[in-house]
């Protein structure tokens, strides 16, 4: 069964919402834990680490999104995080581009952690590449990066490269999809992969409208992540019951501002105080596993979860809808 949507966990409401709807509607969604949610000691969502969640969804497929160098939560060469993920996860998304952006290195990168991977575990699988806002790849890039890969590795070992990322425009920034879509881009990256027998997947599919990924999805594009607009829903949906008690969204507020998580989403120009509730929306999902957030806001709603995961269902519904 092929997979359309890769969805950050950004919470436990949202891998339980996932579970749920597989169950319900027998189609595949995989999660893409970053290692800064999930990681082999821990992350911010539900505090799971690399083996927890995996045990936890080990009826979905999971994917590591964004291993490697400078990728966690400090600064390190990601190899300890990838003996975990070799041993738990189904699919490791190869990224050193954001320590490593020149393409000779990125790559000698890309393929010693291919190496690596398959040292700790033959049959697991990857995603090579990375998205635009990381660094910008054109379709000769990828088929330069193929070709280097090809030619290194063993045929056994480049057939586990399942996943080529392609960059057709997107990026994110304080809730916003700031790319602009460029369809022959596209055509041509989609191209570079079917000659290389992989499949292809955007990232930063998020605060798009739906009849973009439809059509995208249409001229060839197999998959997209979807990660930040899953915890907005669950953070809008907090906001909603806070809108008129000001002392649980100032502790609100408070929660995300000391968290400091926002401050990598948003410009120059951004105040925090004058725009309390987009700091909120930007990062409300970092804290909902603190807590502090539990005891002095969560506690406050007896069926706020049941709230929230059918909210983030009807989501899942509606993107599949539109295939």
């Amino acid at each position: 069964m092929e997979i359309k949507y890769f969805i950050g966990p950004m919470s436990k409401n949202v891998v339980d919402s996932i579970i749920e709807f597989q169950r319900l509607f027998s189609k595949k969604v995989a999660i893409i834990p970053s290692r800064r949610q999930v990681d082999y000691s821990g992350g911010y969502a539900n505090h799971w680490t690399t083996k927890e969640l995996s045990e936890y969804s080990n009826e979905l497929t999971i994917m590591r999104d964004h291993s490697g160098p400078g990728q966690g939560s400090e600064d390190d060469d990601g190899y300890l995080s990838l003996k975990y993920d070799c041993k738990y996860f189904d699919y490791i998304h190869i990224d050193p581009w954001k320590k490593y952006p020149s393409f000779d290195k990125g790559s000698k990168w890309t393929l010693e952690m291919i190496e690596f991977c398959l040292s700790q575990n033959s049959e697991i699988k990857f995603e090579v590449g990375t998205e635009e806002s990381i660094r910008r790849f054109e379709a000769k890039d990828l088929e330069e990066l193929l070709h280097f890969l090809k030619l290194n590795l063993t045929k056994k070992a480049f057939l586990q490269i399942k996943y080529l990322v392609i960059q057709s425009g997107t990026s994110l920034s304080s809730n916003q999809n700031t790319g602009n879509f460029d369809l022959k881009r596209l055509s041509n990256m989609i191209n570079v992969a079917k000659k290389n027998s992989l499949k292809t997947k955007e990232h930063n599919g998020d605060y798009i409208p739906e009849e973009l990924i439809k059509l995208k999805m249409s001229k060839g594009l197999d998959s997209i992540n979807i990660a930040p607009e899953f915890g907005l829903i669950e953070t809008q949906t907090y906001l909603k019951q806070i809108k008129n008690k000001k002392s649980l969204f100032d502790r609100y507020w408070e929660l995300c501002y000391n968290s400091k998580k926002w401050v990598k989403w948003v410009g120059k120009d951004f105040d925090p105080k004058q725009q309390k509730e987009n700091l909120i929306k930007i990062c409300g999902h970092y804290v909902l596993s603190d807590n502090q957030f539990i005891n002095d806001i969560k506690s406050q709603f007896e069926d706020i979860d049941k709230l929230i995961k059918k909210n983030i269902m009807n989501k899942l519904i509606s993107l599949h809808k539109i295939l």
